[in-house]
């Protein structure tokens, strides 16, 4: 899965996927490799993502919103860092 994390003054990651963890607002869910159509809002937390290799890495965010479709996920993150 192709995964983008854009904050408002740039872009944070950009890259091929397994999973990816975000903090909605209804609570936490995972994202993986055909995972059904879904937008969300974000709350304050983390995003986990599991990279092709295995890596583990992690970015805080104040909000924001996900999209996933087609195996493509794209994060409008508010303040967030690595």
């Amino acid at each position: 899965m192709l995964l983008e994390i854009i904050a408002p003054d740039k872009e944070l990651y950009a890259g091929e996927v397994d999973l990816v963890q975000v903090p909605g607002s209804k609570g936490s869910f995972e994202i993986l490799r055909n995972h059904a159509p879904i937008i969300s809002t974000l709350e304050k937390g983390r995003i986990k993502i599991v990279d092709l290799k295995g890596g583990i890495s992690y970015f805080d965010v104040e909000g924001g919103v996900i999209e996933a479709k087609n195996n493509k996920i794209i994060v409008l993150a508010e303040n967030a860092k690595k």
